[in-house]
């Protein structure tokens, strides 16, 4: 285990990227002890990372809408994935962390759910990059199914206010069940939190930086 307390939001709204994007962003700034968020898309989303390059996104995944993550890491297709984001204030010990050892930690917790759930998933050993199509990158941590194809990927971002970690899995499976096995695994205690969203402060997030064209077209 990772925590010793943790907060489980389901976030019952559907959301557009910007708005998904925004949100755990929020989290971050509000943080005061560790949530694990799991969270659906109103839509056909894709998402790419701060340092990646819209033209290969769109090219990638035509017809379908992106969102610029503030963390790093490729091109990911959300129409059918599982997606979560877990918020770490700067106090504890995995966001002090280097990037690959908090990457492997969480991983490592879920493999163990992903097991539990039946699956044979293992950890990537690492490939030569050959573009930013997360799910066709695997790199190292990430983890991969019996069949050698890439089953969960994420990207972090830390800062003063702490780690962003958002992860992908490709299969949806049971949302409110993988959640739980997430969460007891990663916490000694852990609850189900009714966490009321800053529509305000997430409005002004998503006009300032996700919604905005020149944020989506930086690269």
């Amino acid at each position: 285990m990772i925590f010793r307390e943790m907060e489980l939001w389901f976030d019952p709204v559907p959301r557009s990227g910007p708005e998904a994007m925004a949100v755990d962003e929020w989290l971050l700034e509000r943080a005061e002890s560790p949530v694990l968020r799991i969270y659906r898309w109103d839509g056909a989303w894709g998402s790419l990372g701060y340092f990646g390059k819209l033209s290969e996104a769109t090219g990638g995944l035509p017809g379908v809408d992106f969102v610029r993550r503030w963390t790093g890491g490729g091109i990911v297709d959300h129409r059918a994935d599982w997606t979560y984001s877990l918020i770490v204030p700067r106090d504890r010990e995995i966001a002090r962390m280097k990037g690959g050892e908090s990457y492997r930690a969480i991983h490592h917790i879920l493999l163990e759910v992903l097991v539990a759930e039946g699956g044979s998933p293992d950890f990537s050993a690492g490939r030569r990059k050959t573009g930013d199509m997360c799910f066709e990158n695997p790199v190292e941590h990430d983890l991969m199914d019996a069949g050698g194809a890439k089953l969960a990927g994420a990207a972090q971002r830390r800062g003063k206010l702490g780690l962003l970690h958002q992860g992908s899995v490709a299969t949806g499976g049971d949302s409110r069940l993988r959640g739980e096995l997430f969460a007891e695994r990663l916490a000694e205690s852990w609850w189900e939190a009714d966490l009321s969203v800053d529509e305000s402060r997430v409005a002004a997030l998503v006009g300032a930086k996700y919604g905005c064209k020149d944020w989506l077209a930086r690269r």
